[in-house]
């Protein structure tokens, strides 16, 4: 184990002791990797120093190594300073490397993309976000009134502007290793409100009281005990009945603070559904607030595009695929259609690779059929997935 600055510390970088706040708050656990995120944290909580695996000399980010695709070179002999021939590689096999390249695009484009220095000022700003949420969080529930907002609000503003539509959601897509899930949530369904209230066409005062709704719509969350929170299983029908009333909790905190009375609504009823199957009230949709049904969608899509112990974080066009199925009866009809048609086409002729790991582009968007557009697969065929013989068939991760 070697103790470094943080100045020093790389991503790819395995953590060796617990990395804790002065306030006594866990960052990162022994065995976890450095990425540039969590780097950045660190530094916002002024961590000095910090506690990692491997001798004097610094670990090789094997993720980075392996996008590469080059192995390490061994260093010559001092004696043999003729380099040896390179051993001729066993040949590859027929067909296969062509199907194998393409998913080796879609893992170093992901890579690619998390190295760059856009990504990563992102990063480093998405951080700064979460722990300014987190402080006014605390300082809400500690007295504090919506005035105590105003920053916060601007800097998820800043944040928002920083980047055009696709970019947004492919950085918030990468962008899932983080250790405060009720705060980076929060800031998601911020982020994607303030989206849905621009295609809703929104005054820019309806888009920040929108903006702040998202952030604040689950601070009751901040009530629930850990060990309920954080609980990776299924719920025990005890444990549901706690979760659920984070609502009542959440408009508990806000209430007789200042806050605009839609921001209590959406924090009240962000779980209700237009069927009336919702909580805590079994509302339905001419009785849900307008800012609520929006934060609705917004926290189904965020939480949906997330990872969960039984399953991975689903793609946007699997999740389109699940609001088609169940969701037009549960969410306002209006807001969640926008927000289909919008998703949908926030994605057209972007690469994408379907269930069979075949790879190709999205060249039309079915309007009638959302999730399933035309695909031109790399090969040059053209597949509809509206098609009935394409059935089986459905985009498994967008590239």
């Amino acid at each position: 184990m070697i103790t470094l600055t943080v100045d020093n510390l790389t991503p790819g970088m395995i953590v060796a002791s617990p990395i804790v706040t002065k306030r006594g708050q866990t960052i990162s656990k022994p065995g976890e990797k450095l990425t540039p995120q969590l780097i950045a944290k660190l530094s916002f909580y002024k961590i000095d120093v910090v506690t990692v695996e491997g001798q004097a000399s610094a670990p090789v980010d094997a993720d980075a190594v392996a996008a590469k695709q080059k192995p390490v070179e061994d260093k010559p002999e001092p004696q043999n300073k003729k380099a040896e021939p390179e051993k001729a590689e066993p040949p590859k096999p027929a067909e296969k490397p062509k199907e194998e390249s393409r998913v080796s695009d879609q893992i170093t484009y992901s890579q690619r993309l998390k190295q760059s220095s856009h990504f990563q000022k992102f990063q480093s700003d998405y951080a700064l976000n979460i722990a300014n949420l987190k402080e006014h969080f605390n300082s809400i529930i500690a007295g504090g009134n919506a005035d105590c907002c105003t920053d916060l609000l601007e800097q998820c503003e800043a944040l928002f502007k920083s980047k055009t539509t696709l970019e947004l959601f492919d950085m918030l897509a990468n962008m899932r290793n983080l250790e405060d899930p009720i705060y980076s949530h929060s800031l998601n369904v911020g982020l994607i409100a303030r989206c849905i209230g621009k295609w809703l066409h929104l005054s820019k005062s309806d888009l920040n009281t929108l903006t702040l709704a998202g952030l604040l719509h689950d601070i009751g969350k901040t009530q629930i005990p850990e060990e309920i929170l954080n609980k990776p299983g299924k719920y025990t029908d005890e444990e549901f009945a706690t979760m659920k009333t984070h609502p009542l909790l959440g408009k508990k905190i806000l209430n007789g603070k200042g806050f605009d009375s839609r921001i209590l609504a959406a924090t009240l009823q962000h779980h209700e559904r237009s069927d009336g199957s919702g909580y805590p009230r079994g509302l339905m949709e001419d009785e849900i607030d307008d800012f609520a049904a929006i934060i609705a969608i917004a926290d189904v899509y965020d939480a949906m595009t997330s990872a969960r112990a039984h399953r991975d974080p689903l793609c946007s066009f699997q999740v389109i695929n699940q609001f088609e199925k169940d969701g037009l009866n549960k969410y306002h009809t209006k807001y969640v259609l926008t927000f289909l048609e919008h998703m949908a086409n926030t994605y057209n002729n972007s690469r994408i690779m379907l269930n069979t790991a075949k790879t190709g582009r999205v060249v039309y968007i079915n309007k009638s059929d959302l999730s399933r557009p035309v695909i031109q697969l790399d090969s040059g065929d053209i597949i509809n997935l509206s098609d009935n013989k394409h059935k089986d068939l459905y985009i498994k991760s967008i590239l």
